[in-house]
Parts: structure tokens; sequence; C-alpha cells
């Protein structure tokens, strides 16, 4: 359950109301008998809240619509017959609002008997249990004994999937699942049946939950009847430890609270933040946390000449790899830079390497996509995330938010439905829980809107503020270079950069950050014509092929997992995740953030830049460093805005960077892909996950089944 303190509390109803504000005049309006500036839009909770008057509520939600059903928010207002829904009624001038009356505590107490006279006592069971907000309200409203003595309703809990486990004899109806389901998730399969005593919650038929969004129903619910499936019955509350971290799965970096009980990881929530994930989490960044315990590499490997892998201490591996660095000329040492890598490892393999006087880096997540460093604005999410409620027009290209960054796609489909956002795409034709344009499937489309013979050009030039977002998997293709020119001209042509307004809405989404670390640290990707004979793998376990390392190339593998980069190793150097480190991470729009050490690596595993330091001194070349500040002082030499965290660098020179440079490459009538083919499986960790293995199973029966329907 996600608490929100005062402070979190004020500072958001002062955000919703800000822009009313500056237009109108405040009213006076007296709580408990002393007055108070308020909004005159605002609601009498609202206006309460602001006043830091704490009024008990469940159906209400600050970001979901109002229900007004619940009725626990009852408060006594002067010259009204009735008690009032907080919730649903507006401020007036000179409205008396009385919280603390006795009309008001006997009007909650009987809401408050009604909603227990229903519910189990379940509370020893109950995986809510210390963080249940009908236990703290029940604790100041409810009487003693109970009037009701008829039997208490059963009813049959639903399945709703692995991730959200199900005791409907708890709920209370308050319907907030169904709201966050249709307003953020953009699905409506939740819904109440029945009447009275007799209405369910559920999914009218017998079906699953598929949304990549669904974990936050069991963040939402006030009581039991929805629980996070995973964690149930593992731990209470009260056990665990806090710690505030990033998540990594997602490239717009949401913020996390990571709970542990001793050294393990027992759950993640997200935390609150408004320019990036508000208070919401996407399934895998929840629930794939468990393959970090699976498949780990404890040890430094080394392959003998049968092909089987032998133990090795730390210091033998660290001399057999200086060995083979030392053995051959710099051109022929490649660093292959991993989807997890965070900017301290890349800045250890930048200088290492360049000991050698190498600079061959490839940055390989799913793919080699063909981007320079040497303009910000030519690989970041320039309009920023928030953007995206500012936009009139959105032309999606190549690319599916509702797969690869789930929270992106949920301001999305928000902004077209209270911003008139009118979105085009030119891809696949795939579900993203909003309407759309298809303008096709063919990349020459890009090419006629170019030149302005394609109709869309038109809607795109009579657009005040129009924004571009292009996945990375479009640049992967061989005719990338064109497709990143043809969509720069659109830009020039248009008023996506729109320097008097100060708006620039050429946007990309990354699937991985590593690869916008390495373009953060100006890495532009590039390998020498000489065939490598020492390959380093920096936790690269995507999209690795056989014909891309010589057969008689020695590969170092630093990573985490016993996944597909370990499968190529020659020597395997275990390394840290992301939980089990300090790291610095870059988000799709350019946002610096870090994650912080949870729980240690497992025995025998070390950071990334430790290795690659011990590595270069083993080769008479040490690295200048031997602690993480000074790590990062190397990183601001590199790139100072880079310690600026919780920050956004501004990417200037705009209109300079976007220019369409000089090419000859035109684009081939290929049609464009999916970039990810299972959202629940998309790297060495989560494909590790056996919640994630479940979900795959549930969620596409038909794909990941080995057993045919008979």
């Amino acid at each position: 359950m996600i608490r929100f303190s005062l402070k979190k509390g004020q500072q958001l109803f002062k955000k919703q109301f800000q822009a009313f504000s500056t237009q109108q005049n405040l009213i006076e309006i007296f709580i408990d008998d002393v007055p108070h500036k308020v909004d005159p839009s605002a609601t009498i909770f609202q206006a309460c809240y602001s006043a830091g008057v704490i009024i008990p509520r469940f159906c209400y939600h600050e970001r979901l619509a109002v229900a007004g059903n619940c009725r626990m928010c009852l408060v006594e207002v002067e010259k009204s017959p009735k008690p009032v829904a907080a919730c649903a009624a507006q401020v007036a001038p000179g409205m008396r609002i009385l919280t603390k009356s006795e009309k008001t505590r006997i009007a909650r107490g009987g809401v408050m008997e009604f909603m227990l006279a229903n519910h189990p006592l379940d509370c020893p069971i109950c995986d809510q249990g210390g963080e249940c907000d009908l236990q703290d309200i029940s604790e100041q409203y409810g009487y003693g004994d109970s009037r009701h003595n008829e039997y208490k309703r059963a009813v049959e809990d639903k399945n709703f999937g692995p991730l959200v486990a199900t005791s409907m004899n708890r709920c209370i109806h308050c319907t907030r699942c169904i709201r966050f389901s249709d307003e953020y998730a953009g699905v409506t399969e939740l819904g109440t049946s029945g009447r009275g005593r007799n209405t369910e919650i559920g999914t009218y038929i017998d079906k699953m939950i598929t949304s990549e969004l669904q974990g936050n129903l069991a963040d939402i619910c006030p009581v039991g009847a929805l629980t996070n499936g995973p964690y149930a019955f593992t731990s209470r509350p009260w056990e665990l430890k806090s710690y505030d971290s990033v998540d990594v799965f997602d490239t717009i970096i949401p913020l996390i609270q990571i709970d542990t009980r001793g050294a393990e990881i027992m759950r993640v929530l997200p935390r609150i933040h408004e320019e990036v994930n508000e208070e919401w989490l996407n399934d895998k960044s929840r629930q794939a946390f468990d393959g970090l315990k699976k498949q780990r590499l404890t040890l430094p490997l080394a392959r003998d000449a049968q092909g089987n892998f032998a133990d090795l201490y730390w210091p033998d591996a660290i001399q057999q790899a200086a060995k083979k660095l030392q053995s051959v000329k710099g051109e022929e040492i490649v660093g292959v830079i991993g989807e997890f890598a965070d900017c301290e490892s890349i800045v250890a393999l930048k200088d290492l390497l360049n000991r050698f006087d190498s600079d061959n880096f490839e940055i390989r997540g799913t793919g080699v996509p063909q981007l320079d460093a040497d303009f910000r604005a030519n690989y970041l999410f320039n309009s920023r995330i928030t953007g995206i409620e500012e936009a009139d027009v959105l032309l999606l290209v190549g690319t599916n938010p509702k797969i690869e960054s789930p929270l992106l796609n949920s301001r999305i489909l928000r902004a077209t439905r209270k911003n008139n956002l009118k979105v085009f795409l030119i891809g696949p034709a795939n579900d993203l829980t909003y309407n759309y344009v298809h303008l096709g499937n063919n990349a020459s489309i890009l090419d006629e809107i170019a030149n302005g013979t394609h109709p869309f050009a038109a809607r795109l030039k009579s657009a005040k503020l129009p924004m571009i977002l292009t996945g990375a998997g479009v640049l992967e293709r061989v005719d990338g270079n064109a497709i990143h020119n043809a969509l720069k001209k659109i830009a020039q042509n248009s008023p996506v950069i729109n320097a008097q307004q100060g708006w620039n809405g050429f946007n990309l989404l990354h699937k991985d950050v590593g690869r916008i670390n390495a373009l953060e640290l100006g890495i532009t990707a590039r390998r020498s014509s000489v065939p490598p004979k020492v390959v380093i793998l920096l936790g690269v376990d995507n999209n690795l092929n056989a014909q891309d390392i010589p057969k008689d190339a020695f590969v170092i593998y630093i990573g985490s997992h016993g996944d597909e980069g370990a499968y190529y190793a020659d020597l395997i150097l275990p390394g840290a995740t992301y939980t089990e480190k300090n790291g610095t991470y870059v988000s799709t729009e350019g946002r610096v953030q870090t994650t912080k050490l949870v729980a240690l690596p497992p025995s025998g595993a070390k950071s990334d830049w430790e290795i690659l330091r011990a590595l270069s001194e083993e080769c008479g070349c040490a690295l200048p460093y031997d602690s993480l500040e000074e790590v990062r002082y190397r990183i601001a030499e590199l790139a100072p805005h880079l310690l600026k965290y919780d920050y956004i660098e501004p990417s200037v020179l705009g209109q300079v960077a976007l220019k369409p440079e000089s090419s000859k490459q035109t684009i081939s009538a290929t049609p464009f892909r999916d970039l990810i083919d299972n959202f629940y499986m998309t790297d060495a960790i989560s494909r590790q996950s056996v919640t994630m293995a479940k979900c795959s199973t549930a969620f596409n029966p038909h794909k990941f089944s080995t057993f045919k329907q008979l």
C-alpha cells in the first residue's frame, strides 16, 4: 500500500490547482472554525487536505476519477440537513465545515459498521496487515460490538493472473481497481456485476487481466482483496528494511523502493516522482527481481580445451585476462557494452581500452543502432516525458510503447482523453489501448512525409506542438541512417522543432539504459577493420551472434548471470547487478539517477568497475581511481552533467543537431517489425525470473506452452 505523507499530498494538490489559482480569486471557508483561503474549484476533501486536516477515505484516490461510493469521507456542513461526502462536494464561499463534530463521528461510524458487516476477520493471515487502511480507520471509527447478526456474505475468488492474488470476501467495492484499469492501464476488463449484497467486482467472464501495469492494483487496493501475488505469505511489513533506488528495466528509469529482509529482496514498490512514473510501476520492474537469485555467477570461470568451465581464484583469473590483453595489439581489442552497464563501469572500460590505444566499442542491447554521440538531441527524448501532456499531435514510428515502456504509454493514453492528443502510427498495428490513425507499415512513408507528398505532412505542419516518437529498433535496420535523416527532415519542415516556444518534439525511445549511458559519455559505436583477438563483454546478454565473434578471439565476459554472454565466454568474471552496487544511470529523456547498494553480490562477485580497475593494474597501466568517488570525479571530467542527479541537462542546438546529413542511402520497402517479442523476458535477469516465466505462459499460452491444444 502506498501511503501519502501530508507534505506530498499538499504538493500534489498544489500542482493540480496551480493553473486555476493564477486565474481565479481564492475564497474563504472555515474548517473546524479556522478560516482558510482555498481555490474555488477544489472539493471539500482537497481543501481540508491542503489545510492539513486528514479525512478518512477508501474510494477516493488523488489520481483517479471521483466515485463517491464509500461515504467514509462524510463531514458536517453548516446549514446542510445531512452529512456531505467531502470527495464529491465542491467548496463555496463562506462554507463552514466540521470534520470533528459528533454528527460527523456518528456518520462515519455508521459507514464503518456497514463496511465491517461483511468483512471477514482475516487480519492475522491477510497480507495487507500493517498496511491496511481499513485497519487504521476502523481503529478510530469502528465500534466494539456489531449489531449485525446475519451471516457474512461469501464471494468466490477471481483468477486475475500470477501477479495479483485475490480474496474477494474482503472487497469493500471502492472501485479503485476498476478506475485504474480504465484510466491508466487502458483496459476495460474489470467491472461490477450484481446489486446490493450480491455486488461483485471481476472480469464478467473467467479471464485474466492482460495489462503490463496490473501490479499497481495491489498498491491502490485499500484492503486485502487484491494483494501482491508473488509476495503472498512471505513476510510482514514491519520485518522489512526499505531502500530508495531506481529501476533499470524501463528506460524512463522509474523510482522504486526495495524492501529487504536480511540479505534477501522481498518486494519492489514504486516511489513518487511526478515527472517520471508518478506513483506507478510496470510489472517487469516490480516482479522480475527474483531473477537476481537464479543462474548467478559466483566464481571466476575459465574454459578448458574440452570446452568445460573450471573454477579459478580471482588473482589467477585477472592474471589470465591481463596476459591475453598484453599479447595482442590495441586495434585487436574490442569492448562491447551491455544493456545494464552503468556509467562507472563504462568509464572504467573506456579508460582501460584507451590505455591499449584502442577505441573499438560496440553498444549492444537488442541491436546496433546507428547513433552519434556528438549531439545529445540526436538520441534523447528531447521534449521530456511531461511534454506528452503539451503535444497536440504525436507520430509513432516503428515503436510499440505499450510494450517498450508501459508507463510512457499510460501518459499517452491520458493525453488522448484529457488533452485531445491525436496519435498517428507508422509501424505494426498493435493494440496501444487508445485510438490512433494507422498510416501504414512501410518505411517509405517517411520519405513521402519529408517531401510533403503525403497527406499527413499538411496535418503535421498545422499542429501547434507536434511530437515524433521513434523506437530504437528503427535505427537498427540496414537503412537506419536513411530513416534517421528522413525523420530529421520531417522535424525541420514542421513545428516539431519550435525555437520560439522552446519546443523540441524529436524523441527517441530507447530500450536499454546501457546504450544511453555510453552515448552520454561520448562513446559512439565503432569497430576497427582488423578482426578482434580479444573481446570484452561488459554485461552483454542480448543479440550476440557467432559471426560477430571470430572463432580465434578470446572472449572475456564480465556479468552477473550465466546467460547468452557467458555461452560465448572463454573467461568469466562475475559482476554485480543494479541492486548490488551504487551506479549512475541516465534515462531516455536524459535524467541522471543512481541505484543504491541494497544487498551484497553473491560470494565471489565484484562490481564491474572494480574488476576493470584490478585488471588494469595487472596489465601495468593502473587506472587513476580506487574508490567510487574517484570514479565519479573521472566521469565529471568527461560529462559533468552526470553528477547532477535527478536533473536533465538541456540538449541545446536542436536545429543544428537535427540537420539532415547528406547520404546516398535510401529507405528500403521492408516493413517495420516489433522490437520486443515477449515483454516479460527481455534480458538476463528477467529470463531467469520464475514469476516472469509464469506471466509469459499465462498471458500468451499458445506461444509459450510446449503442449498442443487438443
